[in-house]
């Protein structure tokens, strides 16, 4: 411990025989330091609250949503410190004079862009803060151009926002006018194309709509239908012959005499009434009950004319069941015979087109790119046309109102105090760093030079023993000029600090000049 003692005060003896290298670097360290602080621009805060409203009253796509919006709100903040809006507001502000070159004008961007913070507090709530500290101008002017360079950016932004909305949508609808005109024209060739190819390959392809495996698909769709209904068609005929063999033609009428044949012209004159009224309705020769219902009038004929000829002296006369039997059997005859021709021109329209295919698979290939192709572009064509509809109602909708509302929540602060750098804090920390330079010169000397200050360091050093030691006789002049020596040293450090607080006290009083 002793040992360590002895250590402190030769430490502390030989900084104090160096005192005034003390004070020398001290001053040099503080007086450096303090420049190089003064140098420092102050920089003054501005801060803002703003509020991005967006007012969707025509939804952007079918996706728009919470997730739309929040993307919109992300790109405005993006938008708000973008090259050409910090451009105007260095303008504005006097940042860049009049006439300034592309160069000056990319340094003032960069200088706003580095300083001018967006901080999103909620989903649609923005903190804006401006940090301006331009070494040219006094403290007032920076504290004045940091609130200013806020309100100009808001400004801008606004009108930015307004102009830029309605100049969107109307380039927006010249380039969807134009990609409309492509489709357009290109569709005008498609379809000339296929045209011409269908005039080309006329006996090789089917001029129906569809491509030939589509239409052989829907054939053998409508075919196997049609064979269901060919199927309990002729069940029904085969139904309607069984009765009709079972049932007698004529029935023995006592008394009746030969009017037999009176019944027969009955029901061909009912029949011939109902024909007249289906064609009042409008049914063609074609419809399968008009087909089948001529049939049972030609039938009704045939029985009218042989009842006529045998004409007069019998006792039978034809039975009505026999001919309800008979007309029923000629319709589901038509019936059958209309199902059967339908079903052989769907056969043979498969194996027409199925054949076409194989003998020219490359037909059939091609064809169907082209309807792919037409397709494809006539459906491009319809959501381009949909999406200028919608481009141009957002338009008229952004004409008439404001899409985007801005309203300011807080408006920009005006600065009383600089934010940076902290000046008395600094000076403080010089000051300190002046003293301990100059105490650790003065030790760090003491080191290196071969000096010794007491008798034990010097034996410790030789390996000899020391006899004593002489100690120094201060004479009355030499302790005259040692006090006045240290009235000088008080002197130079006392000033030293009055430098120290004097700075302070200009600090203190230039922010509350800015105030």
């Amino acid at each position: 411990m002793n040992g360590l003692y002895d250590e402190f005060r030769v430490a502390l003896h030989s900084v104090w025989t160096r005192r005034w290298l003390v004070l020398a670097v001290a001053w040099g360290i503080c007086i450096l330091g303090w420049l190089a602080i003064a140098s420092i621009p102050n920089r003054y805060d501005s801060r803002a609250r703003l509020l991005v409203d967006i007012n969707e009253i025509v939804p952007a796509d079918s996706q728009s949503g919470p997730y739309a919006d929040r993307a919109q709100i992300d790109q405005i903040r993006e938008t708000l410190t973008s090259a050409r809006n910090l451009e105007k507001v260095a303008v504005t502000t006097g940042m860049l004079p009049a006439g300034a070159g592309e160069r000056e004008k990319a340094g003032a961007v960069a200088m706003l862009q580095k300083n001018i913070k967006v901080i999103p507090q909620q989903e649609n709530i923005f903190e804006i803060t401006s940090s301006i500290g331009v070494g040219s101008l006094s403290d007032a002017d920076n504290a004045k151009l940091a609130s200013g360079v806020l309100d100009s950016l808001i400004t801008v932004f606004r009108d930015e926002q307004l102009r830029g909305g309605r100049m969107t949508a109307r380039e927006g609808l010249k380039f969807l006018d134009a990609q409309l005109a492509d489709r357009e024209k290109a569709l005008g060739e498609v379809e000339a194309r296929r045209a011409a190819f269908e005039a080309k390959n006329i006996g090789l392809i089917s001029s129906g709509t569809g491509s030939p495996g589509q239409r052989i698909d829907a054939a053998r769709a409508e075919l196997g239908q049609i064979e269901t209904q060919l199927a309990a068609a002729q069940g029904s005929l085969a139904a309607a012959n069984g009765q009709m063999a079972s049932t007698p033609a004529t029935i023995n009428v006592p008394g009746m005499g030969g009017v037999g044949g009176g019944v027969a012209r009955q029901q061909l004159a009912g029949a011939q009434n109902e024909l007249s009224s289906m064609r009042a309705r409008g049914l063609t020769d074609a419809h399968p009950d008009v087909i089948a219902l001529k049939s049972q009038i030609a039938s009704l004929k045939a029985m009218a004319d042989r009842e006529g000829a045998g004409g007069g002296g019998g006792g039978n006369a034809q039975n009505p069941a026999y001919a309800t039997l008979q007309a029923m059997r000629a319709e589901r005859q038509a019936t059958v015979a209309a199902l059967s021709s339908r079903k052989a021109q769907l056969s043979a329209d498969i194996n027409r087109i199925t054949t076409a295919q194989i003998q020219n698979p490359g037909v059939a290939a091609e064809y169907e790119r082209i309807n792919g192709e037409y397709t494809a572009l006539k459906a491009q064509s319809d959501r381009l046309m949909a999406q200028r509809e919608q481009v141009r109602m957002r338009g008229e909708v952004q004409t008439e109102t404001d899409a985007i509302k801005v309203e300011l929540l807080d408006p920009p602060t005006k600065p009383t105090s600089p934010a940076a750098p902290n000046r008395p804090l600094f000076l403080t920390l010089v000051l300190f760093a002046g003293i301990g330079g100059g105490i650790g010169v003065a030790f760090g000397l003491g080191q290196v030079r071969t000096s010794y200050a007491t008798a034990a360091k010097l034996e410790r050093a030789s390996g000899l023993p020391v006899i004593g030691s002489i100690t120094e006789v201060v004479t009355p002049e030499r302790h005259a000029d040692r006090k006045k020596k240290l009235v000088w040293l008080a002197g130079g450090s006392g000033a030293l600090v009055a430098l120290f607080v004097l700075l302070l006290v200009a600090e203190f009083v230039q922010r509350g000049m800015v105030a």
